[in-house]
């Protein structure tokens, strides 16, 4: 049955990054708020810092309710399900924050992720989440699926977008710089991505 794990290491980390998709869960502090539930699988967009400290890529959507709230409370749970192979799931409940393009610690954190061209996503953000409790369960429920490929539709939409156009098409989206529940979301404009170090 379940354990609880006092870093990612060894075993934990490898399956962690094997998995091609992970889920982040986010709420607002406001019992009556919207609960968002997100699938993320960009292959090369997540990244294990250290023992305690986990990063994705936060790309170009139609809204931004996880940095809205992480912005108001840092609240995350990541989860990763095992679709092949042995069953399993592995929760990171943590703090989570974005880093956004303008923050003297991002060239750094992009760094981290050589697998992939952010500037084909539209990369809004660092999200570096920071874990307080990590625990797996046995995943007996969780179906066999196969991998196959990313979807390429992503990339194809947002790489012909630069930093003016895709701030503009951010300030379209009703939800982008203001969550579904009236938070701050991503600010806006834009910064400009700072160049590749």
């Amino acid at each position: 049955m379940g354990k609880t794990y006092a870093r990612m290491d060894g075993r934990l980390r490898t399956f962690i990054e094997a998995q091609p998709m992970f889920f982040t869960a986010t709420s607002p502090l406001d019992a009556e708020g919207t609960v968002n539930l997100s699938p993320k699988g960009v292959s090369g967009s997540f990244a294990v810092l250290d023992e305690l400290r986990v990063a994705y890529l936060d790309f170009a959507g139609s809204t931004a309710e996880t940095v809205a709230h992480l912005r108001e409370n840092g609240r995350i749970t990541l989860m990763w399900c095992a679709f092949q192979g042995p069953p399993n799931i592995v929760r990171v409940h943590g703090r989570g924050e974005p880093v956004f393009r303008d923050d003297p610690r991002f060239p750094e954190l992009l760094a981290r992720f050589d697998g992939v061209d952010p500037s084909r996503h539209g990369l809004r953000a660092i999200i570096v989440v920071t874990a307080e409790l990590i625990r797996d369960t046995c995943g007996y429920g969780v179906p066999f699926m196969r991998y196959d490929e990313d979807r390429p539709l992503h990339g194809q939409r947002f790489a012909r977008e630069d930093d003016a156009s895709l701030s503009a098409y951010f300030e379209k989206k009703e939800h982008v710089a203001t969550s579904i529940d009236g938070l701050p979301g991503l600010p806006l404009p834009l910064p400009v991505m700072p160049p590749a170090s």
